[in-house]
Formats: C-alpha cells, sequence, structure tokens
C-alpha cells in the first residue's frame, strides 16, 4: 500500500505530520537510499525502506518511552553538522527514537526520547500545558520584586513570557532557585534571569510533567514504563 512520507512517519511514531514534513523539507529522509525533499511523494509499506537521517523507520515498531540525564556541551538533535556529542551518543545502537524537544548545550537534566509520535506532540506543544521544572544557581539574590515580575511575566524580545513558578530554595552563597514553566522558547530560563538583573550560572531540568531526574547519573538514561508514559 503506497502512503505518504508524512503519514509513514506519523504511524511510525517518529513525528507529528507538521514535523514530518520539515525533515522531508531539510533532507533528512529517504526512500530506497535516496534522499526525497518533495513533499506528498509516497512509498509503498509492502517493499519500500524508508530512513530518517540514515535509520529506518519502521511502522508498527514498539513504543520506545528514554529518560535521559543530557550532559553540558552535548546538544539535543540525532545528529550535529559540527560533529559535536549529541544526545543518540548516550544510547545504545539499535534504539530507533528521537529527543523530545531540546535542552540548551550548556545545560543539563532530563529530555525524554520516544518514537512515539502523539506522545512527543503532548509534551512538545505548549497547549498541552506540560509543566518542565528546572533547577538553577543564580548570580546574587533577587529582591521579592524581581520575583513577582519573574512569576507574573517578562517581556523577552517583545513577546511576554507566560507566568510561571520561581521559588528560592537556597540562598548562599548566590541563589539556588526552582523554575516552573510549560513554555520552550529558545534559552528562556537563562533570558528570563538575564531580565531580572540575575544571570544563570548553571542550569539543569529535573523534571518533564510528572517523570523526574531523579538520582540518574549524568550520561546514562533508563526507559520508562508505559504507565510512566501516560501520565505525562
Amino acid at each position: 500500500m503506497e502512503i505518504r512520507l508524512q503519514k509513514w512517519l506519523s504511524q511510525a511514531g517518529i513525528a507529528s505530520r507538521r514535523k514530518a514534513e520539515e525533515l522531508i523539507l531539510d533532507g533528512k529522509v529517504a526512500v530506497n537510499g535516496t534522499i526525497v525533499t518533495k513533499l506528498g511523494t509516497c512509498a509503498d509499506t509492502s517493499c519500500d525502506k524508508v530512513t530518517v537521517n540514515g535509520q529506518p523507520v519502521i511502522i508498527g515498531e514498539e513504543k520506545i518511552y528514554i529518560a535521559l540525564h543530557k550532559p553540558e556541551s552535548v546538544v539535543t538533535t540525532v545528529s550535529d553538522q559540527f560533529n559535536r556529542p549529541t544526545v543518540m551518543d548516550y544510547l545504545p545502537a539499535g534504539i530507533h527514537c528521537y529527543p523530545v524537544g531540546r535542552l540548551d548545550y550548556d545545560t543539563s537534566g532530563l529530555i525524554i526520547l520516544t518514537n512515539d509520535g502523539e506522545m512527543a506532540q503532548r509534551l512538545a506543544h505548549p497547549r498541552h500545558g506540560v509543566v518542565k521544572t528546572y533547577v538553577a544557581v543564580i548570580k546574587g539574590l533577587p529582591e521579592d520584586r524581581k520575583l513577582k515580575a519573574f512569576a507574573s511575566g517578562l517581556m523577552i524580545e517583545d513577546r511576554l513570557t507566560a507566568p510561571c513558578e520561581i521559588e528560592i530554595i537556597k540562598k548562599q552563597p548566590n541563589a539556588h532557585v526552582c523554575i516552573k514553566l510549560h513554555e520552550g522558547r529558545n534559552r528562556q530560563v537563562r533570558k528570563m534571569c538575564e531580565a531580572i538583573g540575575h544571570p544563570v550560572i548553571s542550569l539543569k531540568r529535573v523534571a518533564v510533567g510528572n517523570i523526574k531526574l531523579g538520582n540518574l547519573p549524568k550520561g546514562q538514561w533508563r526507559y520508562l514504563s508505559v504507565t510512566e508514559a501516560d501520565r505525562i
């Protein structure tokens, strides 16, 4: 049966159809070894081989859910044009999944990887309101008025951030804060902290929804149970 590549990738749990279109336009999808960049291209599920970044994409494969503790100086992509380490380098060969969302190159913490496109969409899109929790060390000790401004929303690059939670959990020598937000704008936590005059010294994501990083060491990973994934 012939189906469009966008549908193939979506049914395989690689990405939403919109994200699948981006992968195709970026030249990351191949059919029988030939890169395809034209939207609407079809492939035959009975005989064609579809790959993304060289990895086979199989419809109906078992869903995988992984929690990884991303170290600093690692990019949250499947591959990197500058040959920097990626989160995929920490997984054994043969595990076909993709990171959901991103963490900055210099930020550590929890990354979810999966081949479940629907779950990835639920995690990544702000309309679903999945809370991301961070622990940051910031320069100095912010006053209450700055914390209130942070929590009510700050103007970042001509857009007001959504309200979020911030709490000081340790005061000396620099403030350790817990931050909870459901947006995912580029370097948002760092930019918000800079906006109140207390730039980030270190930043780690400790939870995505109900999934917690816990004591998982840097560079290590574990499978999530289906029950954990359903709770996100």
